[in-house]
């Protein structure tokens, strides 16, 4: 899967909407629908949330830090 795909399967695994994530994550509702768009990409600080999130609620962060890894806005995120 791809970066956008993980990064929303993992957030509606948590069962939280765009907002909630995006106030866990420490960033703006409008980037966490860029990252699900792949129009963007996040941060280091926030993928730090992220995994710290994903640990505290036992959700699987593997596959998300590798799509995150493998990202590239500019190929259109094709893998």
């Amino acid at each position: 899967m791809n970066f956008p795909e993980e990064i929303k399967k993992l957030r509606e695994c948590a069962l939280l909407t765009q907002m909630e994530f995006s106030e866990i994550v420490g960033v703006a509702f409008s980037t966490v629908n860029r990252w699900e768009a792949g129009k963007a990409r996040p941060n280091i600080k926030a993928m730090k949330n992220i995994k710290a999130y994903c640990e505290k609620n036992c959700l699987p962060y593997e596959d998300v830090e590798e799509a995150w890894l493998n990202f590239d806005i500019k190929r259109g995120n094709k893998q």
